[in-house]
């Protein structure tokens, strides 16, 4: 679609040659990025004739939001694009870790008959979820949650609280958040406010039976101290698909090593080929329409 109506370049190791994408943005009218392209006040001052930014995606922690304000260029991400696709890796990860057997496979390739001294998990129905941050894909979540008979609380201070998607979640402070729950999913983006938010003392507030899911941002979550939390047995599980370090990397991931009851995933939880699809076409739509092409 872009191709038709104008030139593209497409590069996928462009975001990591800075001199050479600092060049290229010296003549065009809009970027196309993900989540490892740094856009900074450096990148702005070379991108003279920049209109619009389309973020393949929502996060925004690799873009100087300030410097953005300060330009003349508009962002533009995709918002709701990949939201039923990080619901559906919620819901399937909290059932995973709640009932516990899924972990049984090899055993079972083995020979084994795995059935002694194994209480076969818990439940969905009739438990609480934490939903932390009640934005477009965490109401997704509880939209799925409450078809299981879950009971839905949510900590988010940024909706106002006439918006519809408080007819989801009873509304409420992080600290009674934590203690309901049976599970906790984060779904906040990172900043100062959110660094660490669930650290070693919001771990400590939560039930020894509770599992914490994060789809969001790296850094929103305290992975040392959830690991420690993980291998005292003061939390029942956690599943993790993003990180403060990203690509893991064997040094960042040897901390993980013999943890059990954890799931580990390369942030991809909002891509799925449908996903994909929306998130590239809303993208491309948008910056044609601000373009004037379409």
């Amino acid at each position: 679609m872009l191709g038709e109506r104008t030139e593209v370049i497409y590069d996928p190791d462009l975001y990591g040659d800075r001199p050479r994408l600092s060049a290229i943005l010296g003549n065009a009218a809009a970027i196309l990025i993900r989540n490892r392209t740094i856009v900074d006040s450096e990148l702005l001052a070379a991108a003279t004739d920049l209109r619009v930014i389309g973020r393949l995606g929502v996060g925004l922690d690799n873009i100087d939001l300030d410097a953005v304000d300060r330009s003349d260029v508009r962002l533009f991400p995709a918002h709701g694009g990949n939201a039923v696709s990080v619901a559906e890796y919620v819901m399937g990860a909290m059932m995973v870790l709640q009932r516990g057997v899924f972990a049984m496979t090899d055993s079972m390739k083995a020979g084994e008959w795995p059935r002694q001294g194994h209480a076969f998990g818990r439940e969905l129905y009739g438990k609480n979820l934490g939903l932390v941050g009640l934005g477009a894909i965490a109401r997704e979540v509880a939209k799925r949650a409450v078809a299981f008979g879950m009971t839905i609380v949510a900590h988010d201070p940024y909706l106002p609280g006439d918006h519809d998607g408080w007819d989801l979640a009873e509304s409420v402070d992080l600290t009674d958040l934590l203690a309901r729950s049976d599970v906790v999913s984060v779904h906040v983006p990172l900043d100062d406010a959110t660094k660490d938010l669930i650290d070693a003392n919001a771990l400590s507030g939560m039930k020894p039976t509770a599992i914490l899911i994060n789809t969001s941002r790296g850094g929103t979550v305290d992975e040392e101290a959830l690991i420690e939390a993980l291998r005292s047995g003061r939390l029942g599980g956690a599943a993790l698909d993003v990180f403060s370090t990203e690509p893991l990397g064997p040094n960042a991931a040897a901390a993980f090593a013999g943890v059990e009851n954890l799931l580990l995933t390369p942030h991809l939880a909002g891509n799925t080929e449908e996903s994909v699809d929306r998130v590239a076409m809303m993208t491309v739509e948008t910056v044609l329409r601000e373009l004037g092409l379409t």
